[in-house]
């Protein structure tokens, strides 16, 4: 099993809040979707430092990881969260 953690800085506009939700509706809406994609959880960060958002999730394998990141769901996904966020960090483990 392969883990995938994303943090994001969403940009601090009027629309935050609900592209935060936004986010996180559409990144676990890949659950069932993109195959390998056992699981997606997404936080919303109260410490005032740091990230604002979060995503825990787990793939099959490595391979399940690398056809996450070329599927055209993801890919629809990566669009929105490009447009909304100002920095980003990534950990992949297994």
């Amino acid at each position: 099993m392969v883990t995938h953690i994303v943090f994001w800085k969403v940009r601090d506009d009027e629309n935050k809040q609900a592209n935060m939700e936004h986010m996180r509706e559409l990144l676990t809406g890949l659950v069932g979707t993109v195959p390998g994609l056992l699981s997606a959880h997404v936080g919303f960060n109260f410490n005032p430092k740091g990230y604002d958002l979060a995503l825990f999730s787990t793939f099959e394998s490595r391979a399940a990881l690398d056809g996450y990141q070329v599927h055209p769901a993801h890919l629809e996904v990566k669009k929105f969260v490009h447009s909304v966020i100002t920095d980003r960090c990534v950990v992949d483990y297994d």
